[in-house]
């Protein structure tokens, strides 16, 4: 069973508010994204190995304009 994140793979969008502002937040992607240099062009196989969530979801790292708060959100992966 391939699963996939609704949101890197652009199916779906999600609207964090802020818990500082309440402004909306920015999605940056897959916190795993940030950890290296290299690590955006890791196979999805070994990321999620790393990131600290279980295999059926994918950590987002969200980031306030306004007050530059940032929030590491859960999205559940869905079915290929």
């Amino acid at each position: 069973m391939n699963l996939i994140c609704p949101l890197c793979n652009g199916l779906k969008e999600k609207k964090v508010k802020c818990k500082n502002c309440s402004d909306y937040m920015k999605d940056y992607g897959p916190i795993v994204n940030f950890y290296d240099d290299y690590s955006p062009y890791l196979s999805n196989d070994i990321t999620q190995l790393v990131d600290g969530v279980s295999h059926d979801c994918c950590l987002h790292l969200f980031n306030c304009d306004n007050c530059n708060y940032d929030e590491k959100v859960k999205i559940n992966r869905v079915r290929k």
